[in-house]
């Protein structure tokens, strides 16, 4: 009964503490699936920028508001109704 209370609260390597490592280790597991998905796809859109110029263009009006000599651009802010 002594060593179970000793490793459930006392010991360096106690069972709750162990409990909470394992829970850490299992997000950011997770989180590293996420993020080597976001790696993946970021790698796919930049492949397609460095070869499509169609691409190329769509990326630079979205999001960055380009424009050709002849045109005008304008920018709609949705309201709250």
């Amino acid at each position: 009964m002594a060593f179970l209370v000793w490793m459930t609260f006392f010991d360096q390597d106690n069972f709750i503490g162990q409990y909470h490592l394992s829970r850490t280790l299992n997000d950011l597991r997770s989180k590293k699936e996420y993020y080597l998905q976001e790696i993946a796809k970021n790698e796919k859109k930049i492949k397609l920028l460095e070869t499509d110029s169609a691409y190329l263009e769509k990326f630079a009006r979205e999001k960055y508001y380009m424009k050709k000599d002849n045109e005008e651009v304008f920018v709609i802010i949705p309201g709250e109704e």
